[in-house]
Parts: C-alpha cells; sequence; structure tokens
C-alpha cells in the first residue's frame, strides 16, 4: 500500500511506524512543511496507561521516549496566596521536539520516507497519487476544510484566551496551577515540567482581563514581560519563553473545539486535531491521536476493505474521542466559569479544580491521596460547626441547617409522583412509602406535588391539600416519620396548570383521561400538545383564587406538622407556566420581561411565607433550563430567577430542569443537571439543592465536597432502594448513620459483609 501522512506531527509519525511494523512493505511517506526540529509547543503529558499502549505496539519507541520521560505525583494549586499539594496522580511529560526527534528517527529506521519542509499540495492531488491519505494536519487542518462537505466539521472557538510559553523555573516535580487575582482581573497558569531544564508554562484568563491588559496589541515580547510581572514569585527569577516568534504580533489564541460528523472520505482519513479536539486542561490532546494511529493500523490490516477499516476505526476511536472530549469540556467550561469560584475557600477551591472534568470522583481522590482528602473532609465538616477533633466523615453525612429546621445529613429523596390518591387524600400507600424512606436514613424526604384544589391536580390519583381528610391523613405520615425516624419531611405544593387532568403516571404520561376531564388554567391559552386541551387564561379573580388556595395548603402544612415546604413553579406546571416564555404569552403586567413573568410566582411565595412560621423554611423549585435554546429559560436566566427568589427571602433553590415544553431536547448524562445547580450556587450565592442521574455515593461526595450545591436528591435510586443512605453508608465504612432499632441484626450483618468485601478487594 502507498500510504501519505500529510503532517509530521505525533500522529502522522506514529502512524508512519505502526504501518511499517506490521507490514514492512508499505510505501510510507510523511510530508511536513516545517523543519525536522521546529516544534510550535513545549511540553506534551502522557499517563502511564498511554505509555503501556505504546509498549505494546511498539516497545523499541516506547522505551526510547520513557527514557526522556520526566514524572510527577503531586498536583500543586497557589491560590489566595495558599499551597496546596495533593499526591498519587501519576503523570509523565516529554518535551514536545524530542518526542518529535525520537519518533522521526524511528521512522527513518523503518524504512518511512521523511519529506520536511515541503509545501503541501490539495488533499485532492495526493488522493490521486497514493492509496491512502492520512490527513494529520493539526488543529487548522487544510484536509478538514478542502473536505469539509465530506467531514461536516463543527468548530466551537471557546471563550478564554491563552498562550503557550516555557521557562527554566522549575515546578518541584508537581502538575502546578497558579492563580493570580491582579488589579485588571484573574490569570492563571499551568504549569508543568517536561525536561531537567524547562517547563510547560501556558497562561490562561478571560476575555475581559485579556482587553484590559490590551494584549492584543502588544508583541509577543511585550506581552510576555507583562506575564513575567504577574507570576514572578512563581518563576524564582527566570524569564517565560515563546517558541512561536514566528507568529506576527500576539500569540494568544482561543482555543477551537473541534467535532466532525465523519473521519474518512473515499481513501482520505482524518486523525489527531484534525478530527477532534481535547483541551489542553486535561492533557489528552497527544494521547488521542497516538492511540488512534495504533488503532487505524491494526484495523487496515485486520478488515478486508478501505471502508470496512475506516468504518472500525470511527467506531471504536470515536466513543474514546467523545469519551474524552467530554470530561475536557466540562475542564475547559470549568476554567471559562472560573469566575464563580473564586469566592471558594482554597480547600474548596482545590477539590473542585482536581474533579472539574468528573474523571476524578470522592473515593477515586483518597486511593490517590487519603491523608488530604481526610484533611479536605474535616475541613467541610467544620463548616458545618463540627469541632475540628470529631471523628471526619464523608460529606454526605454532615450535617445541615436551614432556619430552624436541622437535618442529618445530606441526602434528600426527591418528590416521586406516585399516582395513589384517592380523591386527593393519601392512603397506606403512602404512609409505607414515605414511612419506609424515612427509616432509610436520608436526611429529608419529600413528598410527591400535592395540589392546591382539586382541578389542579396533575391526574385523579395525586394528592392534594385542600380538604380535612386530607391535612388529617397527611398528618398520619408525618406523625409516623417523626416518631420513628429523625428524618425531616418537607411538602411540596404545586399547581397543575395545562398539565392537568391527565392519565395516571404508568398509563401514556401526559395524555389527557380518556373521560371525565376538568377544566384547566395557565398563564396564557397555551396547550401543552395538539392533544391536549388548551387552558383557560387566567383572570386577575383566577390569580386571587389559586393564591389562596397555596395560602391554606401552607396552613394546612404546618398543622399537619411539616418541617418545610417547597413551592413548585418548574416542569411546565401552573407557576412554572407564567415563569417560561414558551408558555407566558400575556401582555399585561405579568408577561414580557423575565421580572413581569416572575411577578405572580413571586406574589404566591409572599402570601405563603406570610402564613408560614418564620422557623421554618421555604424551597422553591425551578426549571433552570427549557433546553430549547434562547427562545426558552437558559441557564443565565435561572441565575436571575434565582437572584429574584433570593432577595425574596426563598431559603433554598430546588434546581432541576426541563419539562416545560415539549420542544425541549435535554443532553443527558451522569449529574447532568448539577452544573446549574453550581452556577446558581455560586454566582447567586445561594442555598440550592443538586437533581437529575445522580446516583451514586461518590457523586453526592463530589458534589457536595466541590461546593456544586448544598443538599442532594435522589429519586430513582430511592424507589429502587428505600434504604439507599443506610447501604450507602454500610458500603462507604461509615457506622455513625442510625439504623432504626429493630433492623439492628440486619445492620450488623451488612456491615460485616462489606468489610468481608473490602478485604477481599484489598487482597485481589
Amino acid at each position: 500500500m502507498r500510504v501519505v501522512c500529510l503532517g509530521g506531527g505525533p500522529a502522522g509519525l506514529y502512524f508512519a511506524i505502526s504501518m511499517k511494523l506490521r507490514d514492512p512493505s508499505h510505501e510510507v511517506v510523511v510530508v511536513e512543511r516545517n523543519k525536522p526540529d521546529d516544534t510550535f509547543g513545549w511540553g506534551v503529558v502522557l499517563s502511564d496507561e498511554t505509555l503501556d499502549n505504546l509498549a505494546e505496539n511498539d516497545a523499541e519507541s516506547a522505551a526510547s521516549i520513557r527514557a526522556h520521560f520526566a514524572y510527577w505525583d503531586d498536583i500543586a494549586v497557589h491560590f489566595k496566596d495558599t499551597k496546596t499539594v495533593s499526591t498519587g496522580h501519576g503523570f509523565c511529560g516529554i518535551g514536545r521536539k524530542q518526542l518529535l526527534l525520537l519518533l522521526q528517527a524511528r521512522a527513518r529506521e523503518l524504512g518511512v520516507e521523511l519529506r520536511f519542509e515541503t509545501d503541501v499540495k490539495e488533499t485532492a492531488a495526493y488522493a490521486r497519487e497514493f492509496d491512502l491519505v492520512v490527513a494529520a494536519d493539526g488543529l487548522n487542518s487544510r484536509t478538514r476544510t478542502e473536505f469539509a462537505d465530506a467531514f461536516e466539521p463543527e468548530v466551537d472557538i471557546r471563550a478564554c484566551k491563552f498562550v503557550w510559553l516555557g521557562t527554566h523555573q522549575k515546578f518541584d516535580d508537581a502538575f502546578t496551577f497558579i492563580f493570580e487575582e491582579t488589579d485588571k482581573g484573574w490569570l492563571w497558569a499551568h504549569a508543568y515540567q517536561f525536561d531537567d531544564e524547562t517547563a510547560t508554562f501556558i497562561v490562561e484568563c478571560n476575555e475581559e482581563t485579556f482587553n484590559a491588559y490590551g494584549f492584543g496589541e502588544m508583541s509577543q515580547q511585550e506581552s510576555i514581560a507583562v506575564c513575567e510581572k504577574i507570576f514572578a514569585k512563581h518563576l524564582g527569577g527566570h524569564s517565560l519563553m515563546t517558541n512561536a516568534s514566528h507568529i506576527r504580533g500576539s500569540a494568544w489564541i482561543n482555543f477551537p473545539r473541534v467535532l466532525c460528523t465523519r473521519w474518512s472520505h473515499e481513501n482520505i482519513v482524518l486523525m489527531g486535531d484534525a478530527a477532534a479536539t481535547a483541551h489542553f486542561s486535561i492533557g489528552s490532546g497527544t494521547k488521542l491521536a497516538l492511540e488512534s494511529a495504533i488503532a487505524l493500523a491494526n484495523y487496515l490490516h485486520s478488515e478486508p476493505t478501505l471502508p470496512k477499516a475506516f468504518d472500525k476505526y470511527e467506531d471504536e476511536r470515536r466513543l474514546e474521542v467523545l469519551r474524552l472530549q467530554s470530561a475536557a469540556r466540562n475542564s475547559m467550561e470549568w476554567f471559562e466559569e472560573i469566575g464563580r469560584y473564586f469566592h471558594l475557600d482554597p480547600v474548596q477551591f482545590n477539590y473542585a479544580l482536581l474533579t472539574r472534568s468528573q474523571r476524578i470522583s470522592h473515593e477515586n481522590l483518597r486511593m490517590r491521596d487519603a491523608e488530604w482528602l481526610k484533611d479536605a473532609e474535616r475541613w467541610f465538616q467544620t463548616q458545618a460547626g463540627i469541632a475540628a477533633n470529631a471523628p471526619v466523615r464523608h460529606p454526605m453525612f454532615v450535617p445541615y441547617k436551614l432556619r430552624d429546621m436541622e437535618l442529618k445529613n445530606r441526602v434528600v429523596v426527591s418528590p416521586m409522583a406516585q399516582y395513589k390518591a384517592v380523591d386527593g387524600c393519601p392512603t397506606d400507600w403512602h404512609l409505607v412509602h414515605y414511612g419506609e424512606r424515612a427509616k432509610g436514613g436520608a436526611g429529608l424526604v419529600y413528598t410527591e406535588m400535592t395540589c392546591v384544589s382539586p382541578e389542579g391536580r396533575i391526574t385523579p390519583g395525586c394528592p392534594g391539600f385542600y380538604a380535612p381528610e386530607h391535612e388529617a391523613a397527611w398528618k398520619r405520615i408525618v406523625d409516623f416519620v417523626h416518631s420513628e425516624s429523625d428524618a425531616k419531611i418537607c411538602m411540596q405544593i404545586g399547581h397543575s396548570g395545562a398539565k392537568g387532568s391527565t392519565q395516571l403516571g404508568w398509563e401514556i404520561m401526559d395524555a389527557p383521561l380518556d373521560s371525565g376531564n376538568w377544566p384547566i388554567m395557565a398563564a396564557s391559552g397555551v396547550a401543552w400538545s395538539s392533544a391536549n386541551q388548551t387552558p383557560k387564561a387566567m383572570t386577575r379573580h383566577d390569580m386571587d383564587q389559586v393564591r389562596d388556595q397555596f395560602v391554606t395548603a401552607a396552613e394546612m402544612a404546618d398543622r399537619a406538622g411539616f418541617d418545610m415546604i417547597e413551592i413548585h413553579m418548574a416542569h411546565g406546571y401552573l407557576l412554572s407556566s407564567f415563569i417560561t416564555p414558551l408558555t407566558n404569552r400575556r401582555d399585561d403586567e405579568y408577561g414580557g420581561s423575565l421580572e413581569n413573568r416572575m411577578r405572580y410566582p413571586l406574589e404566591i411565595y409572599q402570601a405563603m411565607r406570610e402564613a408560614w412560621p418564620q422557623h421554618k423554611p421555604i424551597s422553591v423549585r425551578i426549571s433552570a433550563n427549557d433546553w430549547v435554546g434562547e427562545d426558552g429559560i437558559t441557564p443565565a436566566d435561572a441565575v436571575e430567577i434565582a437572584r429574584l427568589l433570593k432577595d425574596a427571602g426563598v431559603d433554598i433553590c430546588d434546581v432541576s430542569a426541563g419539562q416545560t415544553s415539549k420542544l425541549g431536547q435535554p443532553v443527558y448524562g451522569r449529574m447532568f443537571q448539577t452544573p446549574f445547580a453550581d452556577r446558581i450556587r455560586n454566582e447567586v450565592e445561594m442555598a440550592t439543592m443538586a437533581v437529575g442521574n445522580i446516583y451514586e455515593p461518590d457523586h453526592v461526595n463530589s458534589i457536595l465536597m466541590a461546593g456544586r450545591a448544598d443538599l442532594v436528591c435522589l429519586a430513582r435510586p430511592h424507589l429502587a432502594d428505600p434504604y439507599w443512605t443506610l447501604h450507602a453508608a454500610a458500603t462507604l465504612g461509615d457506622r455513625a448513620e442510625k439504623w432504626p432499632d429493630p433492623y439492628h441484626p440486619g445492620r450488623d450483618q451488612l456491615w460485616r459483609l462489606a468489610e468481608r468485601a473490602e478485604t477481599m478487594l484489598g487482597k485481589v
């Protein structure tokens, strides 16, 4: 096979090596427009896992690369005049120039033809001359542009500015992050050693700081001089260096996030940054390129045709690339939004930085550096007023207080519709359902949305708070929870709006009843779907009546003994229909601007706050994203909504998302709604609850410890296991969570089994 690699970077060179190793008869040419020793980066970071993959593919080049590696195990974070060091992270780095020289030598040894200082022709010309064209031509791939219709690239230019520099300063064998506040804004550096004398030093900042300094109008040497002054106390008298002197003017750039719909076209295939980029903050770009080179070489020799080899290559590598790109996106967005975290204590800031990509979890950090994590956990519980010398527990088991309500831990049983009420009245089903979950160890148990009127119910099976028998039934449940557990219980109160008069959840969700539908109303006459009723647009009289019904429900909740109430302003129900512009078409003072659309929901809150005892907290649930783009509520809008709620006196924001329109297109994943709670907590400085596909103790602990939320809500896990919290405690080795007295024999057996499993794992 006649093969040409366009681009003499690590991807092109390593693919050429891999092809010759599999069949020396291949004619392989690498074309590179620069000189052999030109390079425009500094260091390259690889993991031990990648090194093992390289050794399996080509032991000789892997050994030469390994011989030139600088190893470090620590991450050091300099923030607010505090240096925090954690260990166990296992990185290795090599100079990019050194890596290229080693790969060039190995390629020549295997018979690869290297053509440097060669003007690269149009890719179409190479495609006619060679059997296979591998376009490893980098971030600004000409091939990707030439065949844009085939590859369908999406290039997303990101927000922060950065410049890639080097220095002879050494960084204590640690990957080092440095954050400096100046009179023009914050700047930060990513620094790491890659040989005995040299370190990479990437300086990054947001656009506002970049413009305040005027870096765009400075020469490279001028901007370097400014950076040297900003980071002087960390450079130890050493200068900063550039190897991009060929670039006229500023060398600062914005990171382009590249995605391509397809990676191959006819006999042309993309590789490395030409196909997909991963942000430098997780250091995986070279890893992706080298491992993609191995995969493509493998499939070209195992599959019968070029198209089949390309299909296999894309199928395998795309999943891994997307996984790393997802982690890189999380990391990149953390740095882009870093301004919201600068108020954090250095302990919490450091933890948030380490877990920013979601690849490192709470218990994974314990495996890396147990002593450091224990100190961080101790700090976390001292923030809740626990003595510094008290036994250290996981963040999820640290108490939390809202007004006079004290929760024993941070785990919340989310509202989960049961559809088992009769004429709005909860039954024995609800007694058992809520009683079991209260005994299961959670600090706070929510009721399902309980409706303020018969016509405010979602379905005929939904409970209410509008008749004396409802109050009596709920009081029976609350009394059981309080007498048989140390959980607190919250009543979620709402009105269904346009989503009312529909079938039970296990029938057809949100579909009208087959018969017996009742009239519904909402902010405007906008139906949930073409199959649903069109609601009546509420008049002022309707609004007054519903407000009074919410107040009555709050008064009943107090008499029933609830510890807390939550007002449901999310998910397309009545109050949500006022908030989102998708359903609020009003032309009076309750429509139009966000402030106007919030007017009625805030009236409801104020009326309920006056009726609800001052020593008891009130929460509000919102949909922080309609998932329809700029036409609906966006996360930025949610910040303003939360700000209005906080200013009104709301104690905590229960941050959900979506379910406001059939047009919504949520992006699902682990903890997928947590970023909304994170943003509100750290921009508005308001207490929040995180919800949404949270199902492991690790999720809960990492969310809390990083300051992304104050309480964590789990729904489906509690449907599957009412004792989720107690089981999590047993698995984590926590023996302080209180079990119901009659269940102690089961507790003791579970503890023994957990200890045995831990012992066996240690032996393995």
